[in-house]
């Protein structure tokens, strides 16, 4: 088969994703021989596309998956969306006003089949791009929140936790979002910093007079009293009397309490119950009135006396002028404070006393709360245990209704004298009414509450509800798949998704709903900032795709992203991804173009082929075609090496060399994997394949070149380098799916429907560290020949002769046509004398290169000298760490003996240099 000269992802990424997809390769059903491997998707937003957040927390979870499913176990990966109840109806809103149409003109339902038509037409496009990332999904097990069966688990849920006296409705200081019209958590609250104005101002009574200082003065009419501390002496005698609201001259006491600071602004302090949840308190604790001064959208309303209708930010501004105006103006200052917004429309948070629905925390949130500290449930990295632990402890009731339509609505039904009952249907409320209250009413008698829950109070179910676990209990998905093993997410959803999950699992299925935790970081941009399409700073990863190639991206998102560290974007990283992507598709199109030649009979293959005859020597060619049984150590290569029939002197010890690489680099991934170091596995793969494969293994075994055209490899070499990449693209898969997929196939034949991704992942092997051990020689040794050659601008192409000083000349044996071939030697010779020329000590060992007339004595000597002073400086810092008593006690013995090999090295060296010293005089 002709493989193109250059890998164009364009031309393999939709034939493999539709390959695997029409061969189910990534579809999961119960099997109870195989070890269930379960990851639930953090469902995107319904209206959502997909963002660099998201392109970094699903290629983990495909490689993940992908791992799990190589390794045999019976991996799912359930994906889904979530309707995300503010950011879609605002987006409807939005669609409907450019048609002329305002929601408030609309019922209910009219306003819903809208929202279904926009889920409809929107809400595949993010699956769809996740498929372009190489995401293998069980698409058959695509869910979505708002579908009957989730609807219903969160209605179930409701109606249990009320039954049981955990859901409560009442009157509580809420954040409230004035564009979504709507309440928000806490944790949907995002805290920025902005320039504010602290304005003085001077509230005047018949006797008394005080300054208060604020950044909000547009509430002062909502003002309920005075505070100051009750051992103020500046105020302790106004305690008690009266000061008018300037404006509007309405009268209110001056109070004390404790919480009051005397040292913070004038020490006087406007308490405005129903604009801040600590004057609530406050307002609570000293029976003051709530004066509610402002209407759903953020604006002053009637109970303000002034500036009604007008916008909260509009009012401040005209405030302002109207108390200097007034002569209660004292001063305005310039203020940075710290301000409430809305994580889903922007727009400043407004504190508001409100009625709604509340779940109690304090029992639920025990089990879920130790499970993590006792390390039950693993947090990845465990940094975030402390800001768990520090929720957990301070959690407060969750407001759990929102003033929407789109959404779960809420199933409490009102009767007209303001009675309720909570159950899961009208119908099911009319028979409680009956039954329980005594009452004769229909349904016609009932009113549906009109609020919906909170988006969460669905997404916090779904581990379980995704398998089916509310409406059908002990279903063999559930009993298969769930506890899941892993939940990849971000840390700033830590709290009021990853945390109520777990909560749901104790309370509905006994046990956690998944093991472990991973936490990414943000992606930021090159100046800190995180990512975001209103910044302008976030590349399309559609684009970044449709340039790079897939594989590329997500290599390149993972080549720096350690769990819990923020994520500098680069396109830099990209580019490396995708120059990952043309090396291994470049080695492979190198290694498919050798020529071969037969181990059977050399007479057959010169003949077949007579211009590869005539171009290789009779010494060359029974070099090619034969080898001593005895280069095959039987201790040292494998079965699966040891089944090769012909395989070139000097390529034997290449060969088990790279099998030892390769085994101690598995071996090495796998840890990483185990202990969730993503990046590190990656890395480690990736130097594998990028610097030991093709920039050693392939060099060192790649056939020369005569008279313009490259000698014909051995079958043996041939066949184990092409299991090599068999075993390299098996153990890339999980990271680059696509191009592995495209070489894996083009290595050999494959059965129909097969595929890579259903291959055994690598595990690895014995590694003979011995001959690890003489390659690092090896490798140190040629650099040193190449960089004196290019520092003495000598050509590559001219030979030099090296000469070996060492008590063991017999294990180069196997290295020397290496070293020769790889440094360019016209020979090697072993001394027992000092080596001539430029040396280099390694081990013990000396090497010399007499360069002739190109050696620069002057110059050399300055080198040695240099090198000298270095060594000595390493050997005694060696030294002062072997004299200390308590390192050579309680170091591991392994650590304590590398330290006296070093000191030994170092002792050599000293030894070479000073005699190379001597030579030059």
């Amino acid at each position: 088969m002709e493989i193109s000269k250059t890998y164009i992802p364009k031309e393999i990424e939709d034939k493999w994703y539709a390959y695997w997809e029409k061969n189910k390769f990534f579809k999961s059903t119960p099997n109870k021989d195989k070890e269930p491997y379960t990851i639930v998707i953090p469902p995107p937003n319904v209206t959502g596309v997909l963002h660099m957040g998201h392109m970094l927390n699903n290629t983990i979870q495909d490689v993940l998956i992908r791992k799990a499913r190589m390794e045999g176990k019976e991996a799912c990966w359930v994906p889904g969306t979530d309707h995300a109840s503010i950011a879609t109806e605002a987006k409807v809103v939005a669609m409907l006003k450019e048609q002329g149409i305002n929601k408030a003109d609309l019922t209910r339902d009219e306003f819903l089949k809208y929202c279904w038509e926009w889920t409809e037409k929107y809400g595949g496009i993010i699956l769809k791009q996740l498929r372009k990332l190489g995401a293998s999904c069980d698409w058959d097990r695509t869910r979505f929140t708002m579908e009957e069966s989730l609807y219903d688990a969160v209605i179930d849920v409701f109606v249990d936790l009320h039954q049981k006296g955990d859901i409560y409705r009442g009157y509580r200081m809420v954040n409230w979002d004035p564009q979504a019209k709507t309440t928000v958590s806490d944790e949907e609250v995002i805290t920025k910093e902005m320039p504010s104005k602290l304005v003085h101002i001077k509230y005047i009574g018949d006797d008394a007079e005080v300054t208060i200082a604020t950044t909000r003065p547009e509430t002062i009419m909502a003002d309920a009293a005075i505070c100051v501390h009750p051992e103020d002496e500046r105020y302790k005698n106004l305690i008690g009397k009266k000061v008018r609201i300037p404006l509007i001259n309405r009268e209110i006491s001056i109070i004390a309490d404790e919480y009051v600071e005397m040292e913070f602004g004038t020490g006087c302090l406007k308490v405005t119950p129903a604009h801040d949840q600590n004057d609530f308190a406050l307002g609570e604790k000293h029976k003051l009135e709530v004066i509610d001064i402002l209407t759903d959208e953020g604006k002053l309303n009637e109970k303000a006396e002034i500036l009604v209708g007008e916008d909260r930010f509009v009012a401040r501004k005209m405030i302002i002028k109207m108390l200097e105006e007034s002569g209660n103006l004292v001063k305005v200052e310039e203020y940075k404070s710290n301000v409430g917004t809305s994580e889903r429309t922007g727009a400043v948070i407004e504190p508001k006393i409100s009625l709604q629905w509340f779940l109690k925390m304090e029992r639920l949130s025990k089990p879920a709360h130790e499970n993590v500290m006792n390390d039950t449930i693993q947090l990845i990295p465990p940094k975030f245990k402390n800001t768990y632990n520090h929720w957990m402890e301070n959690v407060r009731d969750w407001c759990i209704s929102r003033q929407l339509w789109w959404g779960h609505r809420i199933p409490a039904y009102y009767l007209a004298d303001g009675t309720y009952i909570v159950a899961k249907s009208v119908e099911a409320a009319v028979e409680i009414a009956k039954t329980k209250n005594g009452k004769n009413v229909t349904a016609a008698d009932f009113t549906q509450d009109e609020d919906v829950l909170d988006t969460w109070f669905s997404s916090w179910l779904w581990p379980i509800s995704v398998f089916d676990g509310f409406k059908d209990p002990n279903n063999a998905d559930i009993n298969y798949y769930y506890p899941t093993n892993d939940l990849v997410t971000a840390p700033e959803i830590l709290f009021f998704w990853v945390a109520r999950m777990i909560i749901a699992g104790f309370e509905y299925k006994g046990t956690y709903p998944f093991k472990n935790v991973y936490l990414t970081g943000i992606v930021r941009d090159k100046q800190g900032r995180k990512m975001s399409k209103s910044l302008g700073n976030s590349p399309d990863p559609l684009d970044l795709i449709d340039k790079f190639g897939a594989d590329g991206v997500r290599t390149g998102m993972l080549f720096s992203s350690p769990a819990g560290n923020d994520l500098p974007y680069d396109e830099k990283l990209v580019e490396q991804g995708r120059n990952f992507s043309n090396k291994m598709w470049n080695a492979f199109r190198l290694v498919k173009g050798w020529k071969i030649v037969s181990s059977s009979d050399s007479s057959s293959v010169n003949s077949s082929n007579p211009t590869v005859s005539s171009s290789i020597s009779e010494h060359d060619n029974a070099k090619l075609t034969s080898v001593a049984a005895e280069n095959l150590v039987s201790s040292s290569i494998s079965e699966h090496d040891r089944k090769l029939t012909s395989i070139a002197i000097e390529n034997t010890s290449a060969i088990l060399w790279f099998r030892a690489k390769l085994n101690a680099a598995i071996a090495e991934a796998l840890d990483h994997y185990d202990k969730f170091r993503m990046s590190d596995a990656l890395l480690v793969t990736y130097n594998l394949i990028w610097n030991d494969f093709c920039s050693q293994y392939l060099e060192m075994i790649k056939p020369a070149y005569l008279d313009g055209q490259s000698l014909p490899i051995d079958q043996g070499t041939y066949d184990a380098t092409l299991e090599f990449f068999e075993e390299l693209m098996r153990l890339v898969h999980p990271w680059t799916p696509f191009i592995s997929e495209e070489i894996w196939q083009n290595i050999q034949e494959r059965a129909e429907n097969d595929s890579i991704c259903i291959k055994e992942f690598p595990k690895g092997g014995e590694v003979d560290t011995k001959i690890l051990a003489d390659f690092e020689i090896l490798f140190e040794l040629v650099s040193w020949v190449r960089n004196t050659r290019q520092s003495k601008q000598m050509s590559p192409k001219e030979a030099l002769p090296l000469s070996i000083n060492t008590q063991d000349a017999n294990k180069y044996a196997h290295l020397e046509d290496l070293i020769k071939k790889m440094a360019n030697l016209s020979e090697i010779t072993f001394v027992t004398t000092s080596v001539k020329g430029m040396s280099l000590v390694i081990k013990g060992d000396e090497f010399g290169i007499d360069l002739g007339e190109n050696l620069d004595i002057t110059a050399e000597k300055e080198n040695l000298k240099k090198e000298l002073e270095y060594t000595q400086g390493f050997k005694k810092s060696v030294e002062g760490k072997l004299a200390n008593e308590r390192f050579v006690a309680n170091a591991a013995p392994d650590l304590v003996q590398r330290e006296r090999d070093k000191l030994a090295d170092a002792d050599a060296k000293i030894k070479a240099i000073e005699e190379a010293l001597g030579r030059l005089g």
